[in-house]
């Protein structure tokens, strides 16, 4: 029984993914979204909470055991049951899958080391010296008004407003000049009329503005894909998708950072 790792999978941006847990077995989150995918957030958490949970001498183990039967690997990804900056610890399973994968044969390039992250922790120095070391960070921004924030997010009411968060991923991005800062927009549409969905043209406006001043190497831009947290919202289809990328690509005017959909 596998204690920290789940997969490998084939994700649609990642290619082919071991996923790493790091979190307890329930979900820990300063966000309850909408349309959450491995459901509802049933307490929502600060983002100054933490807790310490640091590897156990099973997970040096674990990971060679799973990583040695896939030597085309393409991402090493830490997320899935919540937010995993809140662990104290992230640094201490970085290191160890750090020297896991050095010390392994690769048939091409070496994984990536990947962190999801919901971007509500960034504006914290100490959390921002533990993600600057990934590889690859996934950093979420589905909202640019702090109303499309509450509305799509319903962040813990100690979360920063999203001026100090899109403030702290330009700080990331800065602070991690070698390694690559991706921009995630999940979009989504709703059935109910009284709630506005983070679909609407000022949020997608503001949305490319902010990713303008963040500057990331990639964006991308992507909807719900499985049974949402919420039944009252649905994906936004490919044609809606296009017209978003043709907003970020008008306004943000920088052919030097990649925009994909999925």
């Amino acid at each position: 029984m596998r204690q920290y790792t789940y997969g490998p999978f084939n994700s649609r941006r990642l290619g082919l993914s071991l996923g790493v847990d790091i979190l307890p077995k329930y979900k820990l989150c300063t966000f309850n979204c909408v349309y959450c995918e491995i459901g509802p957030t049933y307490q929502v958490v600060s983002p100054r909470d933490r807790i310490k949970a640091p590897p156990s001498s099973n997970y040096r183990k674990e990971l060679k055991e799973i990583l040695k039967f896939v030597p085309h690997l393409n991402s090493i990804t830490f997320g899935y049951n919540g937010e995993p900056t809140l662990n104290d610890n992230l640094l201490d399973f970085f290191k160890i899958t750090l020297d896991v994968r050095n010390e392994l044969k690769w048939d091409k390039k070496p994984p990536l080391i990947t962190l999801f992250t919901n971007s509500t922790t960034l504006y914290l120095e100490e959390i921002r010296n533990r993600v600057r070391h990934f590889d690859l960070v996934l950093a979420k921004l589905d909202a640019a008004t702090n109303e499309d924030l509450r509305r799509t997010n319903r962040p813990h009411e100690d979360c920063p407003n999203i001026e100090i968060i899109v403030d702290s991923l330009i700080k990331l991005r800065k602070e991690m000049p070698e390694k690559k800062l991706a921009i995630q927009c999940l979009i989504s549409k709703s059935y109910r009329e009284d709630y506005i969905s983070n679909n609407n043209k000022e949020n997608i406006e503001q949305l490319a503005y902010v990713i303008k001043k963040i500057n990331p190497n990639i964006v991308q831009l992507y909807s719900i894909a499985r049974i949402p947290s919420e039944y009252y919202v649905f994906a936004i289809d490919e044609q809606r998708k296009k017209e978003i990328v043709k907003v970020f690509r008008e306004i943000i005017n920088n052919d030097l950072i990649e925009i994909n959909y999925y």
